[in-house]
């Protein structure tokens, strides 16, 4: 019997942890995958968690990981569709951090990008033929603004991978609880409520997480889809309506 799989990066951010509760209220997923530092402290019977050195994930055997985890034979029917080729793997990528909080543009870098791409990259090796990645509002290589260009970078390197379909999300500034706090952020999303509020510049209305991993869920499952699609905030908004 052929299973649907979700394979989740950045499970622990604030779209991340949005989408693994999407993941887990669809009944066209059988499992959900997540991959991260740490495990989070939180338990489903579609969860299987898998701790990563995300500088290695060239290394990590997913089967020999899950394996360890099947005392209780509980995984047994995810190790056989992973080993029967039955599975049908989607990717849900939502990893980032802020320059800030990695210290450098190094290390934002390779947080931002290297660790999107080892991703990318490990999933395709597993069979994953659709990728979703939490993006943002105004990537482009080519900006002047540091993060812009790296989210825009990271764009463009997927474009070029060979998965059947790359949905890529553009949320304007993300409304949610964060651990925590950022000052900046919590300024413009105030000022930018009353200016969408007033009708103008609709396109950067703020967007809640939830709204954004429901619609990365959604387009997941349009199995019509196939090239390279940019999701706007705008739409997200409206298909979560």
């Amino acid at each position: 019997m052929s299973r649907r799989i979700a394979f989740v990066s950045g499970s622990s951010g604030l779209v991340g942890m949005k989408l693994l509760h999407q993941l887990f209220q669809n009944s066209e997923f059988d499992w959900v995958i997540s991959f991260g530092r740490r495990n989070l402290a939180i338990k489903h019977h579609k969860l299987v968690q898998v701790a990563v050195d995300f500088d290695k994930l060239d290394q990590v055997d997913l089967r020999e990981n899950i394996s360890n985890q099947n005392m209780g034979g509980d995984f047994q029917p995810l190790l056989k569709a992973l080993e029967s080729g039955s599975a049908r793997p989607i990717a849900f990528c939502s990893l980032g951090t802020t320059i800030k909080q990695a210290g450098s543009k190094e290390n934002f870098y390779r947080v931002d990008h290297d660790y999107v791409i080892n991703f990318a990259r490990m999933v395709m090796g597993l069979g994953a033929k659709r990728f979703m990645y939490v993006s943002a509002l105004g990537a482009d290589a080519q900006s002047s603004i540091y993060y812009n260009q790296v989210k825009g970078e990271v764009e463009n390197d997927l474009k070029r991978m060979d998965f059947d379909y790359v949905g890529i999300f553009q949320p304007s500034l993300l409304l949610g609880e964060r651990k925590e706090n950022r000052l900046g952020e919590e300024v413009a999303k105030i000022v930018m409520k009353g200016v969408t509020f007033l009708g103008l510049f609709r396109k950067y209305k703020p967007i809640y997480d939830h709204q954004v991993a429901k619609a990365m869920v959604k387009k997941s499952l349009e199995g019509e889809n196939s090239g390279n699609e940019t999701v706007s905030s705008s739409e997200m908004h409206k298909m979560s309506e």
